[in-house]
């Protein structure tokens, strides 16, 4: 395949040019770089390399002013809106950026463009006026402020470019502007000086009117890169620029138009892809890759382009590890790399200016990856240990000095020291974090290159910070800065070092210009990314667009469209993605630039469909078989004794017993933010046990209740403070739940009276008491026991009653039966009828009760229900239930109680796992 570049420079040779003499002008600096290696190519003597120069810097040169960055004109912009701002007016700096970097792009475009500054400003104000036009003269304040704003785009505009223009200084427009104005007076000085231009497509009118003056001269010579199939297509975009330069341009009415290629026709290899995901098109680059070498091994010539570049990284990880050469022509993204993520989190937790931090953003911050290692000592990591501390205690809200009583690190001060909304501090700090993470990474240096890389890209970053700071003073406060930062972020990069000229290329769509590659791999070819489709981050509406000649967003499709077919146009093997996935912004809808190829029928497309390999799901439910060691660890829990709740455990799903009981695997635990249900619990038992426990075995009266009703709020609190640590219950949902708490003690104590004075009789007879019983299986043949804590046994009206306290809601069908072998195997119904028993049975075997005793629970949620009583119904038929515990009815019990036990203790029965 011979490159665009290479037919240039070989038409060049014929003709007889001295290459030492000439400058040529690219779109992009990449290109130097291969124009440079074709040159070697072609030439047979030493020579002097000619001046090669991106177009950028041929009009810096030519407007002899120096582009400044984006962020810099920013602040320059500022400068200006402070001098013609009365102060009552005046904007934040960060307030202010909003909007100003709109209005530089449409300064930027204007200039560029070559548009009168006055004419365009003028005639936006006008139409601004009209859309606010009204009957009444007096407009409102607001109405009166916007106005005046578009009447200042004029001076705002020619302040800003004044003072610019001054330093020697511009944005890529004025430069531009600048440019055109200057360039008679360079042909002038330089008429013996020829230009080649080289792979020029959408040209700005300064770029035309610079070109077309060095054309008229005989002072250059243009090459364009067009097919006929594009060019002699009156509709076709991909020429939509090149057929307007060859009809309009003066210079081509009296000398030939170079050079209009045929190329596009030729046979071509174009397998089109439909791939679901990202992730899914970089490993399907992968396989492609690997499919090419068989016939090239080198990758000679061959390009991967990206059309989302946010695809970097997932296709580098994807590219075959053996590849040796291979050259990325983008940058990776600083706002990608880890150490983004760590500065992100410490300026949002000091913009609001506080000294407490919460500790999600603190436990985000200590266990990041570049400053948990700073934390190490000898015996432990203290980040660790900090992040343990905050989980125990529930501290949800921390200072500094709280973290200090687990650390000493200085480290801990310059994180988490109140920055006080002051962006110098916080620069400083941000130094000072930097540094230390330099030391730490240096101390095993060969194993760190990659990260101490990052740490001297983000020095540089916030050096960059700091020089703007100190030398235009406009950040005031940290939210500032951290918009600043953003603005720096988001345009710096990581850059790569590779074989610009051998391998495998990876690039973006814009860095493919002028170059050429046999083998082509497109991704992302759908509709929102090629081409972007309309967008309009502009002040300048539609129609003043279009009046102006100003690019809108078909020009901006044109240009992709250009791109796109120019890639294909002399490469042989041509492999073009897209994501089949419905996205929710551009996912699913392949570009148009596909439907346009299969339209043209001009090649052979095939077409597939990729179907990813996703792993089957065993969708069945688990078995776990019992091992001598599973065995083992059974006998220890049954010597130690089968709780009721690890009983219902395990009816309600055997896989959990196993984990929890057998594993000893518990929840993760992790900061109450809101009181849990079980802390809830916990205070309201622990609160009743303590009301109660001074009137243990006398008979209860009125005025007992009323005594334990004016202690209420000074024990919850009391229990609160001990379950919930240093938790907050002051404010939120917190105080909502403790007062839920007081009030379900008190309403309890409310039905206590009432049961009273309806003249019934009650004793307490035992409180929390614990019970552990041995139980003797014979079948099993080693030892096992039965342990538990009964919330209250009492006597009512001289019966020994056995409750149950539950806060969350129960009905009293789920502590009635019918049949004895539903209680261990409906979980969901009478799992709370199984533990009352499993008490009842406990403390029988303890101490004989008499009977017949009862047995019920209390449900905080369900009060008006009183003590819900175990019974058993005759039928389901049946009205009534027996609510006696008899002798009987634990002997029934004990039947099905040791059916459980046995078949969580036999080997030959596996965990089976259950549908919860």
């Amino acid at each position: 395949m011979k490159s665009f570049i290479f037919e240039v420079l070989h038409s060049l040779h014929n003709k007889g040019a001295d290459f030492s003499n000439l400058t040529f002008i690219l779109p992009s600096k990449r290109a130097g770089v291969f124009l440079r290696q074709e040159l070697s190519t072609i030439v047979e003597k030493a020579l002097f390399s000619p001046e090669i120069l991106s177009i950028e810097e041929f009009i810096e040169d030519l407007a002899e002013l120096k582009t400044i960055s984006n962020t810099e004109l920013l602040f320059e912009f500022y400068n200006s809106y402070l001098e013609l701002t009365p102060k009552e007016d005046r904007e934040t700096f960060e307030s202010f950026s909003k909007w100003a970097q709109i209005l530089l792009q449409d300064f930027n475009e204007i200039d560029r463009y070559l548009i009168p500054q006055n004419q365009i400003f003028d005639y936006l104000s006008a139409i601004k006026k009209l859309d606010h036009w009204s009957l009444d003269p007096e407009k409102t304040e607001f109405v009166s402020n916007y106005l005046k704003f578009w009447d200042k785009l004029k001076v705002y505009y020619k302040h800003f470019s004044n003072a610019l223009l001054a330093k020697h200084s511009g944005y890529q427009g004025l430069v531009y502007r600048e440019a055109a104005n200057k360039i008679e007076s360079y042909c002038k000085n330089n008429p013996n000086k020829p230009h080649i231009f080289l792979g020029f497509n959408a040209l700005n009118t300064a770029e035309e009117t610079i070109i077309q003056n060095l054309l008229t001269e005989n002072m250059a010579d243009i090459f364009w890169d067009i097919d006929s199939t594009f060019l002699e297509n009156p509709i076709h975009d991909a020429a939509l620029f090149t057929r307007k330069h060859k009809n309009e341009w003066p210079y081509f009415k009296s000398n030939p138009f170079q050079w209009i290629t045929e190329n596009y026709k030729k046979e071509k290899n174009i397998t089109l892809y439909g791939v679901p995901k990202n992730i899914g098109q970089a490993k399907t680059v992968g396989s492609i890759l690997n499919t090419i070498r068989t016939n090239n091994p080198s990758l000679k010539s061959t390009a991967v382009v990206l059309g989302d570049e946010n695809l970097l990284i997932p296709v580098l990880n994807s590219i075959p590890k053996d590849i040796e050469a291979l050259n990325i022509t983008m940058g990776f993204p600083l706002q990608s790399i880890p150490l983004a993520s760590l500065f992100e989190l410490l300026f949002t937790i000091h913009k609001k200016g506080q000294s407490t931090f919460y500790y999600k953003d603190v436990i985000s911050v200590l266990s990041h990856q570049f400053i948990k290692p700073l934390f190490e000592t000898e015996d432990n990591n203290e980040a660790s240990i900090i992040s343990d501390a905050i989980k125990t205690n529930n501290l949800v809200y921390l200072t500094l000095n709280d973290l200090k009583t687990y650390s000493k690190n200085p480290v801990l001060t310059t994180l988490f020291s109140n920055w006080k909304n002051n962006s110098q501090l916080a620069i400083s700090n941000c130094f000072t974090i930097i540094t230390v993470i330099k030391e730490q990474l240096s101390k095993n240096k060969s194993n760190n290159l990659l990260p101490l890389e990052y740490v001297f890209r983000f020095n540089s970053l916030f050096n960059e910070l700091y020089r703007l700071n100190e030398s235009y003073n406009h950040i005031k406060d940290i939210s500032a800065l951290f918009s600043i930062y953003n603005e720096l972020l988001s345009s710096e990069t990581l850059d790569f070092q590779g074989e610009p000229l051998q391998g495998l290329q990876v690039m973006g769509m814009l860095e493919s210009r002028v170059l050429d590659f046999e083998t082509v791999i497109l991704t992302s070819v759908n509709e929102g990314i090629l081409p972007s489709g309309k967008s309009n981050n502009s002040f300048i509406p539609f129609d003043v667009k279009i009046e102006n000649n100003l690019p809108t967003y078909k020009e901006k499709d044109a240009v992709y469209t250009y791109h796109f077919y120019r890639l294909l146009q002399r490469a042989k093997n041509i492999y073009i993605l897209y994501n089949t996935q419905a996205d929710a912004l551009t996912g699913g809808e392949k570009s148009r630039f596909i439907n346009q190829l299969q339209l043209e029928n001009i090649h052979t497309i095939n077409h597939q469909i990729v179907v990813p390999q996703v792993p089957t799901l065993d969708l069945s439910l688990k078995e776990i078989l019992k091992t001598d060691s599973a065995i083992l660890k059974l006998k220890d829990l049954a010597a130690y004794g089968f709780s009721p709740s690890s009983l219902t455990s395990y009816m309600r799903n055997p896989l959990d017993f196993y984990y929890q009981k057998l594993l000893g695997i518990k929840d993760l635990e992790d900061v109450e933010e809101t009181v849990a249900a079980n802390t809830l619990g916990t205070v309201v038992h622990d609160t009743l046990e303590a009301l109660y426990t001074p009137y243990k075995n006398q008979l209860l009266t009125v005025e007992h209740i009323k005594e334990m009703k004016s202690k209420i709020e000074d024990l919850i609190t009391h229990f609160f403070t001990l379950q919930y640590k240093e938790g907050d219950i002051t404010k939120g949902k917190n105080l909502i739940i403790f007062e839920i708490a007081k009030r379900y003690v008190l309403n309890f104590l409310n039905l206590e009276i009432k049961d009273l004075k309806q003249g019934n009789s009650i004793k307490i007879i035992a409180l929390e008491q614990k019970s552990e019983i041995p139980i003797h299986i014979p079948e099993l043949g080693f030892k096992i026991a039965l342990r538990g804590t009964v919330d209250r046994v009492d006597e009512y009206n001289g019966i020994t009653r056995i409750i149950d306290y539950k806060t969350g809601k129960v009905n009293p069908n789920e502590v009635t039966i019918q049949d004895w072998e539903d209680i261990t195997t409906d979980y969901k119904k009478f799992s709370k009828s199984f533990q009352i028993l499993t008490y009842a049975y406990m403390m029988h075997a303890q101490k004989p009760l008499e009977f017949p005793v009862e047995a019920g629970i209390i449900s905080f949620k369900n009060l008006s229900a009183g003590v819900m009583q175990f019974g058993v119904k005759a039928s389901s038929y049946a009205r009534t239930k027996d609510t006696k515990i008899t002798q009987n009815t634990l002997d029934e019990f004990e039947k099905e109680l040791k059916k459980l036990i046995i078949e969580i203790c036999n080997p030959a029965i596996p965990f089976i796992e259950k549908e919860v």
